[in-house]
């Protein structure tokens, strides 16, 4: 299908070859997040029983690893200067972002699939089986998910970064309306009625909702109206995060 959504030009774009303090500081929380939610089985049992030692431990392990990474500049957004100009170059993409993005996919993938999937059990059979499917589905699903990394099969993941002005798109707009989804969820989750979160009907309405919001926020960034989900055309320089 023919893209009609709203575009960007490269060379109407502010060109940036030096990152800031600030702007590289901004991107670490970004990716301790993306570590730290790594081991699913163990981030749902901060949900569902709070912060114990474990997840502390854990959080210390990738404070320490991705600190030292964004101080070496081996984490997008956090480099001296932005790694990609020219979008439509064909220049290698290094280790770094590689590693980064396939987790960051698997975040925002692995999450949804296995809470759209029990969501979707809770509303058919009005059990929860939320721990059992974090506990063996998980794992298999981010090792998938890794693979297609490896062998560059996901956006932001092969090997050149040739299409960035367009797999760009696809990367922000999957993080928008999970983000979107996966917050509204946990509002749903914590404010709803103890009652009615235990019926086939309150499951029923949080699943509604959640693919709902799912598809909405997925049809906005198809059409650009989100940010950094507008294709990048050919033209001079461009600077991407």
């Amino acid at each position: 299908m023919k893209y009609k959504g709203k575009v960007e030009y490269a060379q109407a774009r502010k060109i940036r070859v030096r990152n800031t303090r600030l702007y590289r500081l901004a991107h670490w929380p970004i990716w301790i997040g993306v570590f730290f939610l790594a081991p699913g089985p163990l981030t749902f049992t901060l949900f569902a029983h709070g912060f114990t030692w474990i997840n502390s431990a854990w959080l210390a392990v990738v404070l320490a690893g991705t600190g030292i990474a964004a101080l070496r500049g081996r984490l997008p957004g956090a480099e001296p200067g932005p790694y990609i100009l020219r979008f439509d170059e064909d220049r290698p993409n290094p280790l770094y972002r590689k590693v980064c993005y396939t987790f960051a996919w698997n975040a925002v993938l692995n999450y949804a699939l296995l809470n759209l999937a029990g969501l979707a059990i809770a509303a058919s059979t009005g059990v929860w089986r939320m721990k059992q499917i974090y506990t063996y589905a998980y794992m298999p699903l981010c090792a998938f998910i890794l693979l297609l990394g490896i062998l560059g099969k996901l956006p932001r993941v092969g090997p050149s970064t040739k299409g960035e002005g367009t797999e760009r798109r696809y990367f922000y707009g999957s993080v928008w309306a999970v983000t979107a989804a996966q917050t509204l969820l946990l509002v749903l989750w914590k404010t709803m009625p103890q009652a009615l979160a235990q019926e086939r009907t309150g499951s029923l309405l949080k699943l509604c909702i959640f693919a709902g919001v799912l598809a909405l926020m997925g049809l906005a960034a198809s059409r650009g109206a989100l940010p950094r989900t507008r294709p990048i055309l050919p033209g001079e320089l461009m600077v991407s995060d």
